[in-house]
């Protein structure tokens, strides 16, 4: 039978093996593609073995001679996939009478031992083991020719190498502290003993036995067993000749039932879904963004404009790769003005449908859009067109498919192992057991390598409040009080407070965020005063009540008002973000336009004056792709936003085209404009002129910089245009000129504008010593500045 070199073969399913019989010949391994196949003469020359009768005496001496041969026990553990300590027992290994070689290679015909000096053939022990005692004093530089049918390969021996990871490495993973843990496991091509290769190492500490499965043992392990290193749980074999692009798996064989085929947890590249199959990974790309990263922590990220948008890579431009996305998407958010993007997860993820939210691969970006080393060209790319990256990642859930981590090494290890804590109520998955400091470790040390290793800027930690309470989502009955007879989840707070302060000690001016939904305290308070450490939450309560607001016919609001004032009164009990994200564009909930009541035109000047609303609110901003445009349907991840909204015969195209004018032009106005971020956490960044206005659908407020220069926001929710409106201002202030007005007409609007300064006059109100005549434009939001 003719072998399939290792790039044919197609990615392994979930399944043992199939061993060959008599009657099916074993395929023939092909060459290692860092050590091709040399057919010197001697190695002709054995192509023809003479079979010699097999021996099962075992190891050790008969009489005064010693027996080479592996004894019945050790040849039915490594067999069997059960050994736990195979280079004990195969290689090369000094004895009183010379060197005794060993070799399990299963359907080879012949194996040889190779030196500069000799070739000496090895006895068929029977069953793919062989051996010999040759009159050696020390053990030399060998290679193994072995024979198979139609094929000669000559290759060094996996099994004469020291363990390559070394005590430290050990201790840390056993610690839980590995901070770097990516360095440590996972497949690594290296040069080892002067040999390149690839050390294989997991951390399977339940499992009987491990093999290495791949493309170049045609995904049958039985030759290559791994050897346990003691008490870490960690399997390691270093296998030479083997580089990057090979595929592979962990061929394991838990204490119950049949051995199974595992992806690797730690690898660096996936194959494309639905092939789950690992890929040995070696990085690259040489970095282009030094400027970004020396200087992106300059000013805290509360205190500094921070306007984000969320992207879903795969149908921001459906088709499109990393490095094709690389071309469009840093120039068209820089166009648009944002500081940064949000990628919704990269992280390897089998079904398309969870959005990257169910992931399976922590270490690896999705393959459908390119390689690992084409992902951080995008990321360099938006870094040197001056926009920052943020990431969401997923440490509370994951899914149960049987090729991943769930049930790993044949028993609960990323889970917990009581059943109703690993089950997620809500979206079938399981959850991790983040009191195993191992699997703390393996999250801690993601997030890290994100950051460090792609140069992400921040991470959105996804589902924070799942993580938070023991009772989430459960009955009474399903779920159990902590030692202190509280809900609170310690284990998951201690884990998120060394989350984000390993993650912040390793690679300064990176910002972590929460998708927190409730009234946690001190989630953005500093862990070392007893809060959890992230950088900025999102404010879901703000996006629920707005966008109820919102939602509710003009004439109807004045009922509803405290719905817009609320989160003014919490507004700097943390450093947070408004978000507007896919949550709230998907499962019947419509696209941000289609919430607004009425007609066409009250839509999109709802849309836009919410949109300014928002961008004057304390906190940050988020929109999500689409909605700068004001998508009209639902988002769909199979093709994304309907860019022909903008398409210039549209009908609709000016209101599209004009909310997406108004998008820059907030965002050029909020990045120039100290007053709407300089001060987001602090009382004195604002002030309210008009909060209790509800029969008139208005607030107005005030936003100051750090030098008490404002900057005034009057929202007003009605169709109504109302004339001569005053507001109470400061007195001090000779002239206010309009810097934003969502009614302009090049943003679709009816154009009842300010064109000159607007001059306070000495009648107080509201407060203040002074104040302003205006228009209200209707459905619409007015910012204007000091003259």
């Amino acid at each position: 039978m003719t072998p399939r070199p290792p790039s044919s073969v197609p990615g392994p399913q979930n399944r043992r093996p199939r061993t060959p019989t008599a009657e099916q010949p074993p395929r023939t391994p092909p060459a290692s593609p860092a050590s091709p196949a040399k057919k010197t003469a001697t190695a002709k020359a054995a192509a023809k073995p003479t079979k010699k009768p097999a021996r099962e005496e075992p190891a050790g001496r008969v009489g005064t001679a010693v027996v080479p041969a592996l004894g019945a026990g050790d040849r039915e553990r490594l067999s069997a996939g059960t050994h736990h300590d195979p280079h004990a027992v195969l290689g090369a290994h000094p004895v009183a009478d010379g060197v005794v070689f060993r070799a399990f290679r299963p359907y080879a015909l012949s194996v040889a031992v190779v030196t500069d000096e000799l070739r000496a053939e090895l006895h068929d022990d029977g069953g793919g083991f062989f051996s010999a005692l040759l009159p050696l004093r020390d053990v030399p530089a060998y290679r193994l020719c072995v024979t198979y049918e139609g094929a000669v390969h000559e290759t060094e021996d996996a099994y004469r190498f020291l363990p390559a990871l070394g005590e430290l490495d050990l201790h840390l993973i056993g610690e839980g502290r590995h901070e770097q843990l990516w360095r440590a496991l996972g497949a690594e091509p290296m040069t080892h003993q002067d040999v390149p290769g690839t050390r294989f190492t997991v951390w399977a500490p339940n499992a009987r036995g491990v093999r290495l499965a791949g493309g170049f043992n045609f995904w049958d392990g039985t030759g290559h067993p791994m050897r346990s290193l003691g008490s870490s749980g960690v399997w390691e074999l270093f296998v030479p000749g083997i580089g990057e692009g090979e595929l592979y798996k962990f061929e394991i064989t838990p204490r119950h039932g049949d051995r199974f085929l595992k992806a690797d947890p730690m690898a660096r590249r996936t194959e494309v879904p639905p092939a789950t199959a690992s890929i040995v990974h070696t990085s690259h790309h040489e970095w282009g963004d030094d400027a970004w990263l020396a200087h992106r922590g300059d000013i805290p990220v509360h205190e500094a404009p921070f306007s984000v948008y969320e992207v879903h890579l795969p149908s921001w431009r459906p088709g499109l790769t990393y490095r094709q996305l690389a071309d469009e998407l840093p120039a068209y958010a820089r166009d648009l003005g944002f500081t940064h993007v949000e990628l919704m997860p990269v992280a390897e993820h089998p079904f398309g449908g969870s959005w990257g939210y169910q992931v399976t691969g922590y270490y690896a970006p999705t393959a459908r859009l390119g390689t690992p080393d084409d992902f951080k060209h995008l990321i360099d790319t938006l870094h040197q067109t001056g926009i920052g990256v943020l990431m969401d990642w997923v440490p509370a859930h994951f899914p149960r498919d049987d090729w991943a981590l769930a049930h790993f090494d044949g028993e609960p290890l990323y889970e917990h192992a009581d059943p109703l804590r690993a089950a997620h109520p809500d979206w079938g998955t399981l959850e991790f057991d983040l009191g195993r400091h191992e699997v703390r470790n393996f999250l801690v040390a993601n997030a890290v390598y994100w950051c460090e290793q792609f140069h992400i800027d921040g991470l959105r930690v996804d589902a924070v409040a799942s993580m938070l309470y023991l009772d989430y989502s459960r009955k009474p009955g399903q779920w159990t009080p902590n030692e202190h007879g509280g809900r609170e989840n310690l284990d998951a707070v201690a884990f998120l407070q060394e989350m984000n302060t390993t993650v912040h000690r390793h690679c300064p001016g990176v910002v972590t965020t929460a998708e927190e939904s409730t009234a946690w305290d001190g989630v953005t308070r500093p862990t070392h005063n007893g809060g959890l450490g992230f950088g900025l939450k999102w404010n879901m309560g703000w996006m629920h009540d707005s966008l109820q607001y919102m939602q509710h016919q003009p004439v109807h609001r004045t009922h509803h008002h405290h719905e817009m004032t609320f989160s003014l009164a919490y507004a700097h009990s943390e450093n947070y973000i408004l978000p507007i994200s896919h949550d709230e564009t998907v499962h019947g909930k419509h696209s941000l336009v289609s919430k607004m009541p009425g007609d066409r035109w009250q839509q999109h000047a709802d849309h836009r004056a919410y949109l300014a609303f928002m961008w004057a609110h304390p906190g940050k901003q988020l929109l999500f792709m689409g909605q700068e445009f004001a998508q009209t349907t639902e988002w769909s991840d199979t093709h994304g936003p309907d860019w022909w909204l903008l398409d210039p015969a549209h009908p609709t195209e000016p209101h599209h085209r004009g909310t997406r004018d108004l998008v820059r032009d907030l965002n050029t106005l909020y990045r120039t404009t100290p007053a709407l971020w300089q001060r987001d956490t602090h009382p004195t960044g604002f002030q309210w002129i008009l909060p209790d206005a509800a029969d008139d659908n208005v607030l107005a407020f005030l936003r100051l910089d750090a030098n008490g220069t404002p900057l005034l926001s009057v929202s007003h929710f009605s169709p109504l245009v109302r004339h001569d409106y005053r507001l109470g201002v400061p007195h001090d202030i000779p002239a206010w000129h309009e810097a934003l007005n969502t009614d302009n007409a090049r943003y679709g609007g009816s154009d009842v504008v300010h064109p000159h300064p607007v001059e306070p006059e000495p009648r107080g109100l509201h407060g203040r010593p002074a104040s302003i005549r205006l228009t209200l434009p209707p459905l619409a939001t007015v910012w204007l500045r000091p003259a």
